[in-house]
Protein backbone atom coordinates (compact mmCIF):
# COMPACT_ATOMS: atom_id res chain seq x y z
CA UNK A 1 0.00 0.00 0.00
CA UNK A 2 1.34 3.38 -0.97
CA UNK A 3 2.22 5.68 1.87
CA UNK A 4 0.00 8.69 2.22
CA UNK A 5 1.57 12.11 2.24
CA UNK A 6 0.31 14.68 4.73
CA UNK A 7 -0.17 18.04 3.09
CA UNK A 8 -1.76 21.33 4.01
CA UNK A 9 -3.89 23.44 1.70
CA UNK A 10 -5.49 26.86 2.01
CA UNK A 11 -9.21 26.72 1.33
CA UNK A 12 -9.20 30.36 0.28
CA UNK A 13 -6.48 30.63 -2.36
CA UNK A 14 -5.39 27.03 -2.90
CA UNK A 15 -1.86 27.35 -1.47
CA UNK A 16 -0.38 24.01 -0.47
CA UNK A 17 2.65 23.08 1.60
CA UNK A 18 4.04 20.54 3.98
CA UNK A 19 3.74 22.70 7.12
CA UNK A 20 0.74 24.10 8.94
CA UNK A 21 0.41 27.87 9.36
CA UNK A 22 -2.16 29.86 11.28
CA UNK A 23 -2.04 32.47 8.56
CA UNK A 24 -1.79 31.56 4.90
CA UNK A 25 1.57 32.75 3.50
CA UNK A 26 -0.02 33.32 0.08
CA UNK A 27 -3.27 35.23 0.66
CA UNK A 28 -2.79 36.27 4.31
CA UNK A 29 -6.10 34.83 5.55
CA UNK A 30 -6.29 33.42 9.09
CA UNK A 31 -7.59 29.96 9.91
CA UNK A 32 -7.88 28.73 6.31
CA UNK A 33 -5.11 26.07 6.36
CA UNK A 34 -6.54 22.56 6.49
CA UNK A 35 -4.84 19.17 6.51
CA UNK A 36 -5.49 16.51 3.92
CA UNK A 37 -3.83 13.25 2.98
CA UNK A 38 -2.70 12.80 -0.58
CA UNK A 39 -2.01 9.27 -1.73
CA UNK A 40 0.11 8.79 -4.84
CA UNK A 41 -1.57 7.07 -7.73
CA UNK A 42 -0.92 3.39 -8.19
CA UNK A 43 1.85 2.34 -10.51
CA UNK A 44 0.58 2.10 -14.08
CA UNK A 45 -2.69 3.85 -13.31
CA UNK A 46 -1.46 7.07 -14.86
CA UNK A 47 1.04 8.01 -17.48
CA UNK A 48 4.16 9.96 -16.46
CA UNK A 49 3.12 13.03 -18.47
CA UNK A 50 1.19 15.56 -16.40
CA UNK A 51 -2.38 16.12 -17.44
CA UNK A 52 -2.67 12.77 -19.28
CA UNK A 53 -5.41 10.50 -18.01
CA UNK A 54 -5.39 6.75 -17.67
CA UNK A 55 -7.61 6.45 -20.73
CA UNK A 56 -4.71 7.66 -22.89
CA UNK A 57 -2.63 4.60 -23.80
CA UNK A 58 1.03 4.73 -24.70
CA UNK A 59 1.91 2.91 -27.88
CA UNK A 60 4.40 3.20 -30.70
CA UNK A 61 1.81 4.27 -33.31
CA UNK A 62 0.62 7.05 -31.03
CA UNK A 63 4.18 8.26 -30.53
CA UNK A 64 4.88 8.21 -34.24
CA UNK A 65 1.72 10.17 -35.06
CA UNK A 66 2.14 12.71 -32.27
CA UNK A 67 4.44 14.99 -34.25
CA UNK A 68 3.55 16.13 -37.78
CA UNK A 69 5.03 18.67 -40.18
CA UNK A 70 3.39 22.00 -39.59
CA UNK A 71 2.62 22.30 -43.32
CA UNK A 72 0.50 19.14 -43.20
CA UNK A 73 -1.71 20.34 -40.35
CA UNK A 74 -5.12 21.55 -41.52
CA UNK A 75 -6.97 24.47 -39.97
CA UNK A 76 -10.35 23.64 -41.48
CA UNK A 77 -11.65 22.48 -38.13
CA UNK A 78 -10.55 25.66 -36.37
CA UNK A 79 -13.71 27.59 -37.24
CA UNK A 80 -15.03 29.44 -34.23
CA UNK A 81 -18.35 28.43 -32.76
CA UNK A 82 -20.71 31.39 -32.13
CA UNK A 83 -22.23 31.52 -28.66
CA UNK A 84 -25.41 33.34 -29.65
CA UNK A 85 -24.26 36.45 -27.74
CA UNK A 86 -22.46 39.09 -29.76
CA UNK A 87 -20.92 40.48 -26.57
CA UNK A 88 -19.67 37.05 -25.51
CA UNK A 89 -18.14 36.48 -28.95
CA UNK A 90 -16.49 39.91 -28.77
CA UNK A 91 -14.72 39.00 -25.53
CA UNK A 92 -13.65 35.58 -26.83
CA UNK A 93 -12.30 37.09 -30.04
CA UNK A 94 -15.08 35.99 -32.40
CA UNK A 95 -16.45 32.82 -30.80
CA UNK A 96 -15.34 29.62 -29.09
CA UNK A 97 -12.33 27.90 -30.65
CA UNK A 98 -12.75 24.09 -31.01
CA UNK A 99 -10.67 22.18 -28.50
CA UNK A 100 -10.18 25.18 -26.24
CA UNK A 101 -10.80 25.50 -22.52
CA UNK A 102 -12.61 28.63 -21.29
CA UNK A 103 -12.88 29.48 -17.59
CA UNK A 104 -15.70 31.79 -16.49
CA UNK A 105 -15.09 33.10 -12.96
CA UNK A 106 -17.26 35.33 -10.82
CA UNK A 107 -18.84 35.85 -7.43
CA UNK A 108 -21.75 33.67 -6.27
CA UNK A 109 -25.10 34.76 -7.69
CA UNK A 110 -23.56 37.00 -10.36
CA UNK A 111 -25.13 34.93 -13.17
CA UNK A 112 -22.37 32.58 -14.39
CA UNK A 113 -24.60 29.52 -14.58
CA UNK A 114 -27.40 31.49 -16.21
CA UNK A 115 -25.05 32.88 -18.85
CA UNK A 116 -23.63 29.47 -19.73
CA UNK A 117 -27.02 27.74 -19.67
CA UNK A 118 -28.41 30.32 -22.07
CA UNK A 119 -25.25 29.92 -24.18
CA UNK A 120 -25.85 26.16 -24.25
CA UNK A 121 -29.37 26.75 -25.55
CA UNK A 122 -28.14 29.14 -28.24
CA UNK A 123 -25.42 26.75 -29.42
CA UNK A 124 -27.88 23.82 -29.39
CA UNK A 125 -30.21 25.72 -31.72
CA UNK A 126 -27.26 26.61 -33.95
CA UNK A 127 -25.94 23.05 -34.37
CA UNK A 128 -29.29 21.22 -34.44
CA UNK A 129 -29.15 20.69 -38.21
CA UNK A 130 -25.50 19.68 -38.41
CA UNK A 131 -24.64 16.17 -39.55
CA UNK A 132 -22.17 15.53 -36.73
CA UNK A 133 -21.50 17.19 -33.41
CA UNK A 134 -25.08 18.34 -33.21
CA UNK A 135 -25.56 18.13 -29.43
CA UNK A 136 -24.52 20.22 -26.43
CA UNK A 137 -23.53 18.65 -23.11
CA UNK A 138 -24.24 20.51 -19.85
CA UNK A 139 -22.77 18.95 -16.69
CA UNK A 140 -24.19 20.32 -13.43
CA UNK A 141 -22.14 19.57 -10.36
CA UNK A 142 -23.96 21.92 -7.99
CA UNK A 143 -27.62 21.41 -8.94
CA UNK A 144 -29.91 18.55 -9.79
CA UNK A 145 -31.32 17.97 -13.25
CA UNK A 146 -34.74 19.22 -12.16
CA UNK A 147 -33.28 22.48 -10.84
CA UNK A 148 -31.40 23.11 -14.06
CA UNK A 149 -34.52 22.28 -16.08
CA UNK A 150 -36.55 24.84 -14.09
CA UNK A 151 -33.99 27.58 -14.77
CA UNK A 152 -33.76 26.59 -18.42
CA UNK A 153 -37.54 26.91 -18.75
CA UNK A 154 -37.42 30.38 -17.27
CA UNK A 155 -34.73 31.63 -19.67
CA UNK A 156 -36.07 29.74 -22.73
CA UNK A 157 -33.03 27.52 -23.11
CA UNK A 158 -34.74 24.14 -23.57
CA UNK A 159 -33.67 22.30 -26.71
CA UNK A 160 -34.09 18.59 -27.55
CA UNK A 161 -30.42 18.24 -28.55
CA UNK A 162 -29.09 19.64 -25.25
CA UNK A 163 -28.02 16.82 -22.94
CA UNK A 164 -28.08 17.43 -19.19
CA UNK A 165 -26.12 15.45 -16.62
CA UNK A 166 -25.86 15.95 -12.86
CA UNK A 167 -22.67 14.35 -11.55
CA UNK A 168 -19.51 15.20 -9.64
CA UNK A 169 -17.39 12.24 -10.77
CA UNK A 170 -14.59 13.12 -13.17
CA UNK A 171 -14.55 9.69 -14.86
CA UNK A 172 -18.26 10.01 -15.64
CA UNK A 173 -17.79 13.48 -17.12
CA UNK A 174 -14.88 12.34 -19.30
CA UNK A 175 -16.83 9.28 -20.42
CA UNK A 176 -19.83 11.41 -21.40
CA UNK A 177 -17.68 13.78 -23.44
CA UNK A 178 -15.91 10.92 -25.20
CA UNK A 179 -19.16 9.08 -25.91
CA UNK A 180 -21.30 12.01 -27.03
CA UNK A 181 -18.64 14.11 -28.82
CA UNK A 182 -20.68 17.31 -28.32
CA UNK A 183 -20.23 20.58 -30.17
CA UNK A 184 -19.83 22.25 -26.77
CA UNK A 185 -19.34 20.92 -23.24
CA UNK A 186 -20.11 23.00 -20.15
CA UNK A 187 -18.98 21.96 -16.66
CA UNK A 188 -20.55 23.83 -13.72
CA UNK A 189 -18.35 24.00 -11.82
CA UNK A 190 -14.70 22.88 -11.89
CA UNK A 191 -14.38 23.01 -8.07
CA UNK A 192 -17.20 20.50 -7.54
CA UNK A 193 -15.86 17.73 -9.80
CA UNK A 194 -13.90 15.06 -7.91
CA UNK A 195 -11.38 12.56 -9.29
CA UNK A 196 -11.18 9.13 -7.67
CA UNK A 197 -7.52 8.72 -8.71
CA UNK A 198 -6.20 11.22 -6.17
CA UNK A 199 -6.99 12.12 -2.58
CA UNK A 200 -7.90 15.57 -1.41
CA UNK A 201 -10.90 17.65 -0.51
CA UNK A 202 -13.35 18.79 -3.16
CA UNK A 203 -12.14 22.07 -4.59
CA UNK A 204 -8.69 21.61 -3.10
CA UNK A 205 -5.43 22.19 -4.85
CA UNK A 206 -4.84 18.58 -5.88
CA UNK A 207 -8.39 17.91 -7.03
CA UNK A 208 -8.74 21.11 -9.03
CA UNK A 209 -5.40 20.55 -10.75
CA UNK A 210 -6.33 16.96 -11.64
CA UNK A 211 -9.83 17.82 -12.87
CA UNK A 212 -8.68 20.77 -14.95
CA UNK A 213 -5.81 18.89 -16.57
CA UNK A 214 -8.04 15.93 -17.44
CA UNK A 215 -10.77 18.13 -18.93
CA UNK A 216 -8.32 20.20 -20.96
CA UNK A 217 -6.60 17.04 -22.19
CA UNK A 218 -9.96 15.67 -23.31
CA UNK A 219 -10.85 18.93 -25.02
CA UNK A 220 -7.58 18.97 -26.97
CA UNK A 221 -7.73 15.29 -27.89
CA UNK A 222 -11.36 15.18 -29.05
CA UNK A 223 -11.46 18.77 -30.39
CA UNK A 224 -14.37 19.61 -28.10
CA UNK A 225 -14.54 23.11 -26.55
CA UNK A 226 -15.10 23.05 -22.80
CA UNK A 227 -16.51 25.93 -20.76
CA UNK A 228 -15.71 25.77 -17.04
CA UNK A 229 -17.31 27.70 -14.20
CA UNK A 230 -14.89 28.85 -11.52
CA UNK A 231 -15.55 30.29 -8.07
CA UNK A 232 -13.71 33.27 -6.65
CA UNK A 233 -12.30 34.05 -3.22
CA UNK A 234 -13.02 37.01 -0.95
CA UNK A 235 -10.54 39.24 -2.76
CA UNK A 236 -12.02 38.40 -6.18
CA UNK A 237 -9.28 36.03 -7.37
CA UNK A 238 -10.09 32.61 -8.79
CA UNK A 239 -10.30 29.91 -6.13
CA UNK A 240 -7.86 27.03 -6.33
CA UNK A 241 -4.29 26.92 -7.52
CA UNK A 242 -2.90 29.32 -10.09
CA UNK A 243 -2.28 26.27 -12.25
CA UNK A 244 -5.96 26.32 -13.16
CA UNK A 245 -5.58 29.66 -14.92
CA UNK A 246 -2.49 28.46 -16.77
CA UNK A 247 -4.09 25.26 -18.04
CA UNK A 248 -7.06 26.88 -19.75
CA UNK A 249 -6.84 28.97 -22.90
CA UNK A 250 -9.23 31.76 -21.92
CA UNK A 251 -9.97 33.21 -18.49
CA UNK A 252 -12.97 35.52 -18.22
CA UNK A 253 -14.16 37.47 -15.20
CA UNK A 254 -17.92 37.98 -14.86
CA UNK A 255 -18.38 41.12 -12.76
CA UNK A 256 -21.32 43.12 -11.57
CA UNK A 257 -22.79 45.25 -8.82
CA UNK A 258 -25.30 43.70 -6.46
CA UNK A 259 -27.37 46.88 -6.54
CA UNK A 260 -27.64 47.01 -10.33
CA UNK A 261 -28.53 44.57 -13.10
CA UNK A 262 -25.48 45.48 -15.18
CA UNK A 263 -22.94 42.70 -15.73
CA UNK A 264 -19.50 42.98 -17.31
CA UNK A 265 -17.57 40.12 -18.90
CA UNK A 266 -13.83 40.79 -19.16
CA UNK A 267 -11.10 38.65 -20.70
CA UNK A 268 -8.14 38.28 -18.34
CA UNK A 269 -6.24 35.74 -20.45
CA UNK A 270 -7.01 34.92 -24.07
CA UNK A 271 -4.75 32.92 -26.37
CA UNK A 272 -7.06 33.44 -29.35
CA UNK A 273 -8.04 37.09 -29.07
CA UNK A 274 -7.58 40.42 -27.28
CA UNK A 275 -7.48 40.73 -23.51
CA UNK A 276 -8.80 44.28 -23.31
CA UNK A 277 -12.33 43.62 -24.55
CA UNK A 278 -15.41 43.88 -22.36
CA UNK A 279 -18.94 42.60 -22.89
CA UNK A 280 -22.02 44.22 -21.35
CA UNK A 281 -25.02 42.22 -20.19
CA UNK A 282 -28.26 43.00 -18.40
CA UNK A 283 -29.58 40.60 -15.74
CA UNK A 284 -33.36 40.24 -15.64
CA UNK A 285 -35.93 37.73 -14.48
CA UNK A 286 -35.94 36.16 -17.94
CA UNK A 287 -32.21 35.55 -18.00
CA UNK A 288 -29.21 37.41 -19.38
CA UNK A 289 -29.61 39.90 -22.21
CA UNK A 290 -26.69 41.41 -24.04
CA UNK A 291 -26.35 45.18 -24.26
CA UNK A 292 -24.78 45.93 -27.61
CA UNK A 293 -24.81 49.71 -27.05
CA UNK A 294 -24.32 50.47 -23.34
CA UNK A 295 -23.79 54.21 -23.86
CA UNK A 296 -27.13 55.21 -22.39
CA UNK A 297 -26.73 53.12 -19.24
CA UNK A 298 -24.34 55.53 -17.54
CA UNK A 299 -26.22 58.75 -18.31
CA UNK A 300 -29.16 60.20 -16.39
CA UNK A 301 -32.47 60.72 -18.12
CA UNK A 302 -32.90 64.46 -17.51
CA UNK A 303 -33.14 65.22 -21.19
CA UNK A 304 -31.65 68.51 -22.25
CA UNK A 305 -32.26 70.27 -18.91
CA UNK A 306 -28.90 71.21 -17.36
CA UNK A 307 -28.40 70.26 -13.73
CA UNK A 308 -25.74 71.79 -11.51
CA UNK A 309 -23.07 69.47 -10.17
CA UNK A 310 -22.98 67.13 -13.18
CA UNK A 311 -20.49 66.67 -15.99
CA UNK A 312 -20.05 63.95 -18.62
CA UNK A 313 -16.75 62.41 -19.63
CA UNK A 314 -15.73 59.50 -21.87
CA UNK A 315 -13.63 56.64 -20.57
CA UNK A 316 -12.08 53.64 -22.28
CA UNK A 317 -13.03 50.09 -21.37
CA UNK A 318 -11.21 47.76 -23.71
CA UNK A 319 -11.85 48.81 -27.30
CA UNK A 320 -15.04 50.54 -26.25
CA UNK A 321 -15.56 54.16 -25.27
CA UNK A 322 -18.26 54.65 -22.64
CA UNK A 323 -19.82 57.91 -21.43
CA UNK A 324 -19.69 58.39 -17.68
CA UNK A 325 -21.75 61.02 -15.90
CA UNK A 326 -20.10 62.36 -12.76
CA UNK A 327 -22.42 63.86 -10.15
CA UNK A 328 -21.32 65.86 -7.14
CA UNK A 329 -22.88 67.52 -4.14
CA UNK A 330 -21.15 70.19 -2.07
CA UNK A 331 -22.54 71.08 1.36
CA UNK A 332 -21.30 73.02 4.36
CA UNK A 333 -19.65 70.73 6.85
CA UNK A 334 -20.63 70.68 10.52
CA UNK A 335 -17.93 68.16 11.44
CA UNK A 336 -14.36 68.86 12.51
CA UNK A 337 -13.18 66.75 9.57
CA UNK A 338 -15.21 67.24 6.37
CA UNK A 339 -16.62 64.13 4.76
CA UNK A 340 -15.41 62.79 1.41
CA UNK A 341 -17.84 60.19 0.08
CA UNK A 342 -17.07 58.70 -3.36
CA UNK A 343 -18.84 56.01 -5.38
CA UNK A 344 -17.28 54.87 -8.64
CA UNK A 345 -14.45 57.40 -8.20
CA UNK A 346 -11.06 56.94 -6.57
CA UNK A 347 -11.27 58.60 -3.16
CA UNK A 348 -7.51 59.25 -2.99
CA UNK A 349 -7.64 61.09 -6.30
CA UNK A 350 -10.54 63.18 -5.02
CA UNK A 351 -8.34 64.60 -2.25
CA UNK A 352 -5.68 65.56 -4.78
CA UNK A 353 -8.17 67.16 -7.18
CA UNK A 354 -9.75 69.22 -4.37
CA UNK A 355 -6.32 70.58 -3.46
CA UNK A 356 -5.54 71.41 -7.11
CA UNK A 357 -8.94 73.06 -7.49
CA UNK A 358 -8.20 75.29 -4.51
CA UNK A 359 -4.64 76.16 -5.55
CA UNK A 360 -5.07 76.63 -9.31
CA UNK A 361 -8.82 77.02 -9.75
CA UNK A 362 -9.56 79.51 -7.02
CA UNK A 363 -12.39 77.42 -5.50
CA UNK A 364 -11.96 76.46 -1.85
CA UNK A 365 -13.75 73.21 -0.95
CA UNK A 366 -11.38 72.06 1.79
CA UNK A 367 -13.92 72.78 4.56
CA UNK A 368 -16.96 71.36 2.73
CA UNK A 369 -18.56 67.94 2.68
CA UNK A 370 -18.13 66.44 -0.78
CA UNK A 371 -20.22 63.66 -2.30
CA UNK A 372 -19.16 62.35 -5.72
CA UNK A 373 -20.84 59.49 -7.54
CA UNK A 374 -21.38 58.01 -10.99
CA UNK A 375 -24.51 56.61 -12.65
CA UNK A 376 -25.47 52.90 -12.80
CA UNK A 377 -22.22 51.57 -11.43
CA UNK A 378 -19.95 53.26 -13.97
CA UNK A 379 -16.29 53.65 -13.04
CA UNK A 380 -14.51 56.99 -13.47
CA UNK A 381 -11.15 55.92 -12.07
CA UNK A 382 -8.84 56.54 -15.00
CA UNK A 383 -6.89 59.85 -15.08
CA UNK A 384 -8.80 61.02 -18.15
CA UNK A 385 -11.86 61.61 -15.92
CA UNK A 386 -10.12 64.24 -13.76
CA UNK A 387 -11.42 67.25 -15.67
CA UNK A 388 -15.03 66.05 -15.46
CA UNK A 389 -14.74 65.43 -11.71
CA UNK A 390 -13.28 68.88 -11.08
CA UNK A 391 -15.90 70.47 -13.34
CA UNK A 392 -18.72 68.73 -11.45
CA UNK A 393 -17.34 69.93 -8.11
CA UNK A 394 -16.93 73.48 -9.39
CA UNK A 395 -20.43 73.43 -10.86
CA UNK A 396 -21.92 72.34 -7.54
CA UNK A 397 -19.90 74.91 -5.59
CA UNK A 398 -20.72 77.81 -7.95
CA UNK A 399 -24.36 76.68 -8.54
CA UNK A 400 -23.73 76.95 -12.29
CA UNK A 401 -24.97 74.13 -14.48
CA UNK A 402 -22.92 72.72 -17.33
CA UNK A 403 -24.76 72.26 -20.62
CA UNK A 404 -26.01 68.73 -21.24
CA UNK A 405 -24.38 68.72 -24.67
CA UNK A 406 -20.92 69.53 -23.25
CA UNK A 407 -18.38 66.93 -22.15
CA UNK A 408 -14.94 67.23 -20.57
CA UNK A 409 -11.99 64.90 -21.11
CA UNK A 410 -8.53 65.38 -19.65
CA UNK A 411 -6.08 64.60 -16.86
CA UNK A 412 -5.29 67.21 -14.21
CA UNK A 413 -1.71 67.53 -12.99
CA UNK A 414 -0.57 68.95 -9.66
CA UNK A 415 0.50 72.12 -11.45
CA UNK A 416 -3.03 72.76 -12.69
CA UNK A 417 -2.37 71.76 -16.30
CA UNK A 418 -4.77 69.75 -18.43
CA UNK A 419 -2.76 66.84 -19.79
CA UNK A 420 -3.61 64.67 -22.84
CA UNK A 421 -5.21 61.23 -22.60
CA UNK A 422 -4.80 58.19 -24.86
CA UNK A 423 -7.11 57.64 -27.84
CA UNK A 424 -8.73 61.05 -27.51
CA UNK A 425 -10.03 61.12 -31.08
CA UNK A 426 -11.83 57.81 -30.53
CA UNK A 427 -13.58 59.25 -27.48
CA UNK A 428 -14.56 62.41 -29.33
CA UNK A 429 -16.13 60.44 -32.18
CA UNK A 430 -18.23 58.53 -29.66
CA UNK A 431 -19.27 61.85 -28.08
CA UNK A 432 -20.36 63.19 -31.47
CA UNK A 433 -22.31 60.00 -32.14
CA UNK A 434 -24.26 60.44 -28.89
CA UNK A 435 -25.23 64.03 -29.74
CA UNK A 436 -22.66 66.08 -27.80
CA UNK A 437 -21.87 69.40 -29.50
CA UNK A 438 -18.99 70.75 -27.35
CA UNK A 439 -15.97 68.98 -25.90
CA UNK A 440 -13.37 70.57 -23.61
CA UNK A 441 -10.10 68.71 -24.12
CA UNK A 442 -6.35 69.22 -23.59
CA UNK A 443 -4.23 70.84 -26.27
CA UNK A 444 -4.15 68.57 -29.31
CA UNK A 445 -0.88 67.56 -30.90
CA UNK A 446 -2.50 67.39 -34.31
CA UNK A 447 -5.66 68.94 -35.68
CA UNK A 448 -8.80 66.83 -35.28
CA UNK A 449 -12.01 67.63 -37.11
CA UNK A 450 -15.22 65.83 -36.17
CA UNK A 451 -18.48 66.89 -37.84
CA UNK A 452 -21.03 68.31 -35.43
CA UNK A 453 -18.59 68.62 -32.52
CA UNK A 454 -16.89 71.84 -31.40
CA UNK A 455 -13.55 71.04 -29.80
CA UNK A 456 -12.34 73.58 -27.24
CA UNK A 457 -8.71 73.21 -26.19
CA UNK A 458 -7.59 74.24 -22.71
CA UNK A 459 -4.05 74.34 -21.33
CA UNK A 460 -4.85 75.00 -17.68
CA UNK A 461 -7.57 74.13 -15.23
CA UNK A 462 -8.68 77.74 -14.96
CA UNK A 463 -9.15 78.01 -18.73
CA UNK A 464 -11.19 74.79 -18.81
CA UNK A 465 -13.45 75.91 -15.96
CA UNK A 466 -13.94 79.25 -17.69
CA UNK A 467 -15.34 77.47 -20.74
CA UNK A 468 -17.43 74.92 -18.83
CA UNK A 469 -18.99 77.39 -16.34
CA UNK A 470 -19.58 80.32 -18.67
Amino acid sequence: MAKKTVNYVCTECGWSGGKWYGRCPECGQWGTIEEFHEAPAATGARTPAPGRTSRTPISVPNVQSAAKPITSISTDTANRLPTGFGEFDRVLGGGVVPGSGVLIAGEPGIGKSTLLLETAGNVAREVANHRDRNVVLYVAGEESQAQVRMRASRINAIEPNMLLAATTDLATVLGLIEQVRPALAIVDSAQTIVSQDVDGISGGSTQVREVASALIDTAKTLDVPVLLVGHVTKDGSIAGPRTLEHLVDVVCQFEGDAQTALRMLRAVTNRFGPTDEVGCFDMSGEGIEEVSDPSGLFLSSNGSVPVEGTCVTFTLDGHRSLPIEVQSLVTKSVLPTPRRAANGVDSNRIAMLVAVLYRHGGINLLANDLYISTIAGGLAKEPGCDLAIVAALASAAKSKAIARTTCAIGEISLTGQVRPVPRLEYRLREAARLGFTTAVVPTLRKRVTIPGLTIVQADTLKDALGVLLK
